[in-house]
C-alpha cells in the first residue's frame, strides 16, 4: 500500500467510489457502531475543486486503486459543503490551544476513510502523517468535526494526536466533536 497526495482523475474518482462504500445508507447498523461511517458526500466538482487548491491524501493497492483517503479542505471551502457550513461558522470564533482560530492558520479535514480491507494496517495514521509532512509549514493547526457516535473514528483521531475542543449540536440534530492537532507540538 502506498500513501501519496491524490494527482489522477482515477484517484479522486476513487475517492468518490470509497465514500459511496462508506455512507450510513450503505451501511448495517452494526457496521455503522463498530466500523465508523462518513457523512458528508462530495461531487467529482467540487472534489477537483478542492483537490487544486490542497492536494488530498490516498492509500492505493498495488494495482492503484484508492483504499483509504484523507481531504484536505482550506476554509475557503466554508461555504461548498451544506453539512460542514455549521462548523465553519464556528470555527473562526473558537479558540484552540489557547489561540483564536481565527487569527491563526489551520487546514480541515475534510474527510477521512479506511477501506475495509486495509483497515487495522495503519493506513489512517499514515496518511495524517504524509498530510502533516505535506501541509504542516502552511498551517499551524488541522481540524475537524466527528460525529460524536462515530466511536471508532474519535479513538483512530485521538491516538494520531487529536484532542476534542468543541461540541455541538447541528440543525439537523446530529452532535459533532470538533477535534484539533497541534503541527508544532
Amino acid at each position: 500500500m502506498e500513501i501519496r497526495l491524490a494527482h489522477t482523475q482515477r484517484d479522486l474518482e476513487g475517492i468518490l467510489n470509497l465514500q459511496r462504500l462508506n455512507l450510513p445508507a450503505a451501511l448495517s447498523s452494526e457496521e455503522l457502531a463498530q466500523q465508523g461511517f462518513v457523512t458528508v458526500q462530495h461531487d467529482l466538482p467540487l472534489l477537483q475543486r478542492m483537490h487544486a487548491a490542497a492536494p488530498s491524501v490516498v492509500a492505493v493497492d498495488d494495482a492503484g486503486e484508492v483504499v483509504s483517503y484523507c481531504l484536505a479542505m482550506l476554509p475557503a471551502f466554508r461555504d461548498d459543503v451544506p453539512v460542514l457550513r455549521p462548523m465553519f461558522q464556528l470555527l473562526d470564533g473558537l479558540s484552540f490551544q489557547n489561540e483564536r482560530l481565527g487569527d491563526t492558520t489551520y487546514l480541515v479535514c475534510g474527510q477521512v476513510c479506511v477501506g475495509k480491507p486495509v483497515r487495522g494496517q495503519g493506513a489512517f495514521d499514515r496518511m495524517y502523517a504524509h498530510l502533516q509532512a505535506q501541509y504542516q509549514l502552511q498551517f499551524r493547526y488541522m481540524v475537524t468535526e466527528i460525529a460524536a457516535r462515530n466511536a471508532r473514528s474519535l479513538r483512530a483521531h485521538a491516538r494520531v494526536g487529536f484532542v476534542p475542543f468543541h461540541r455541538y449540536t447541528a440543525p439537523d440534530g446530529e452532535v459533532w466533536d470538533i477535534v484539533g492537532w497541534d503541527w508544532l507540538t
